[in-house]
């Protein structure tokens, strides 16, 4: 069977003729998995993710002639999530031994953090810790971005001043 009639298959619920399309694919969603990703565990969950995503929503498929074009853009956003999620954890040989205290600048920080006012601090965790852009935290809150971009500056000058960071490592526009 030819590509074209295969995908036609499978949006119209043939598991057989995905099944093929995948197998065909499986090799170049590999390769790109892996030059976003440089992990083979990491490669294989965001396939994995992918597939089952792709198989979902096959029938959503608009053009089956963008089939190819279609799997790799859920592939690519998989693999964006698989790194963000990655990103955010911390390796087991970078914990601190159990009797060894948690000091040092990045405790500061976090304590510093803690103890800004409410609308800093949720505001400084969402853009910094969760890595969220300011349009998607100001969705979230019902704030205009202008707004969210004037506490954030007021939250790291606070910052700046209890951990009285010294002139040489402020940035320009922290400097007054």
């Amino acid at each position: 069977m030819s590509w074209s009639t295969d995908v036609q298959l499978a949006v119209a619920g043939d598991r057989d003729a995905f099944a093929r399309l995948i197998r065909t694919m499986e090799k170049e969603m590999y390769r790109l998995a892996w030059s976003l990703l440089h992990r083979d565990e990491d490669c294989a969950d965001a396939i994995q993710e992918t597939i089952l995503k792709a198989y979902r929503s096959l029938p959503s498929l608009r053009e089956p002639a963008y089939f190819r074009t279609w799997l790799f853009r859920i592939l690519i956003r998989e693999c964006q999530q698989t790194y963000r999620r990655r990103k955010r954890i911390i390796p087991f040989d970078n914990l601190p031994e159990s009797g060894e205290v948690a000091a040092g600048a990045d405790m500061d920080l976090r304590e510093a953090v803690n103890r800004l006012r409410e609308p800093l601090r949720t505001l400084v965790k969402l853009h910094y810790y969760a890595d969220l852009p300011l349009n998607v935290i100001a969705v979230m809150l019902n704030v205009s971005e202008g707004t969210l971009k004037s506490r954030l500056h007021r939250a790291r000058r606070q910052l700046l001043k209890w951990l009285a960071i010294p002139d040489e490592r402020k940035m320009g526009y922290e400097r007054r």
